[in-house]
């Protein structure tokens, strides 16, 4: 996988920052903080969070139940007639096909994207990016044909594509590495907390079918898709780019803050250097992070948009099919938050990511072996899969992030990290197929196969890192994040 890079600029300065070791994992000290500077620098952080997190996870909330309700408008109202395929004469094909051209295009623009966030600034850039997929799913209500619903799950990949790494590449400017999972994990967690609340809206907007001649899984592309055009609008005031632009750090704080991020207090002020992205584009330990995003991202499309098939095939029916897709995400919300807290605080990626994924293993494995009527087990064990795919995920995310040297390899490396998982989404749109209803044998084998896999190169990368480490024990060298 390579010798460390060396870093030009940002790193001369990463030089001077003393090192210490944390339980088994090395990252950089700040030098000469006194008990007040270290006060301070709590309530620093504190101001950050309040002001960031909530905003970023409501972001993240309404982008997760925009791409994944068309797998509650499957089913919803399905037992009048009135779903989305029966009404528009989607065939499983043609829906199939709509799931994986959102991914398509998701995988595409997601690098570009990030390095447009660094150009255009990253308030306006994200705000555009909500009011565009706030707009095409709304769009998706209004449709009558197979080629309509493609066309604009097409460009709601597009503008989804940047959320997700742009601002896991937005926390780099206000946190440190050691920081981060925890927050990730802050708006990463709406993607399953999307999951519970996606059933209970679409068990609600179920009772409106007919409603204005309206059927109901048109009222929930509209009803879910019309609040980020707002919460989109309301971006362009009210989120802050960086640092030292906010009227709500004092002076000193500001420079508290440039002296605590070290290497990464620049970012604002880089420029895009190609040479830099040179690294992250050859590097091949950077490859390994995507190749693990490539193998849970099967789990994570599966489960976003066939957990109402599944939860169906566990013999609940109509709208009470909706609310029983509500705990599983419910429980991967707390397993998620705390995975991510134990990764910070133990500052630990690889051992984190790999046992969860290989939780997630086990419960696929037991799920493709349990025969067609346990219908008790198997749902304790989708809860159980759908914790171990999440729970890894703000670890691998922040982990990526922490051993980029430099805000362009950060970027690029960030969002390339999460394109990877495009196609090994694409994989996940079409295991979980009619046929197999209602065991879906392959769906499950196939993830946890991709599961195992993903824990074993998150072990692997765990292991690269501490030697990597060892190699350089009684240097000043910038330590790797293991």
């Amino acid at each position: 996988m390579g010798s460390p890079e060396k870093v030009d600029g940002a790193g001369s300065q990463a030089a001077s920052i003393d090192m210490v070791e944390n339980g088994g994992t090395q990252h950089a000290a700040i030098p000469d903080l006194s008990e007040e500077d270290r006060a301070m620098e709590k309530r620093i952080v504190r101001k950050i969070d309040i002001r960031l997190l909530p905003t970023t996870a409501i972001v993240y909330l309404l982008c997760y139940i925009d791409r994944s309700n068309i797998g509650n408008a499957k089913i919803l109202n399905s037992d009048t007639g009135n779903d989305m395929l029966q009404t528009i004469h989607i065939t499983e094909y043609q829906f199939t096909v709509a799931l994986m051209l959102f991914l398509v295009a998701y995988s595409i623009f997601e690098p570009p994207s990030n390095v447009a966030l660094k150009v255009f600034s990253p308030h306006r850039w994200l705000a555009f990016l909500v009011v565009g997929f706030g707009s095409f799913c709304a769009g998706i209500g209004g449709t009558t044909n197979a080629a309509g619903v493609t066309a604009l799950r097409f460009f709601l990949g597009a503008s989804e594509a940047g959320i997700f790494p742009g601002m896991i590449y937005y926390f780099s400017f206000w946190y440190r590495p050691e920081e981060r999972a925890s927050r990730i994990a802050s708006f990463l967690c709406s993607a399953t907390l999307s999951g519970a609340f996606g059933g209970c809206i679409a068990y609600g907007v179920g009772h409106m079918n007919g409603l204005g001649g309206l059927e109901g899984w048109r009222w929930l592309f509209i009803v879910e898709g019309a609040p980020s055009v707002v919460v989109g609008f309301l971006l362009f005031f009210f989120l802050p780019s960086y640092p030292e632009h906010v009227g709500w750090l004092t002076a000193e704080e500001k420079d508290l803050q440039v002296r605590r991020m070290g290497i990464h207090s620049t970012a604002s002020k880089e420029k895009i250097n190609w040479a830099d992205a040179k690294v992250a584009l050859k590097s091949g330990r950077l490859f390994v992070h995507y190749c693990t995003y490539f193998c849970i991202g099967s789990g994570v499309a599966s489960l976003s948009l066939f957990s109402p098939t599944i939860v169906a095939g566990l013999g609940y029916k109509g709208l009470s099919a909706q609310l029983y897709t509500v705990p599983p995400y419910a429980v991967a919300y707390g397993v998620t938050l705390f995975a991510a807290w134990l990764s910070d605080r133990l500052k630990s990626r690889g051992l984190i990511a790999g046992t969860s994924f290989a939780v997630a293993a086990v419960a696929f494995i037991i799920s493709a072996a349990l025969p067609g009527d346990a219908f008790k087990a198997r749902y304790a064990l989708l809860c159980i899969s759908t914790s171990g795919v999440f729970g890894g995920l703000p670890s691998l995310c922040a982990w990526v992030g922490d051993n980029s040297r430099t805000t362009t390899a950060g970027a690029l490396a960030t969002a390339l990290n999460v394109a990877f998982s495009g196609p090994g989404q694409i994989i996940g749109v079409w295991i979980y197929r009619k046929q197999d209803a209602p065991v879906y044998r392959l769906g499950h084998g196939v993830n946890a196969g991709l599961s195992t896999l993903a824990a074993v190169l998150s072990f692997g990368l765990m292991f690269y890192y501490r030697r990597l480490n060892a190699k350089m024990a009684g240097t000043h060298e910038l330590r790797w994040i293991s």
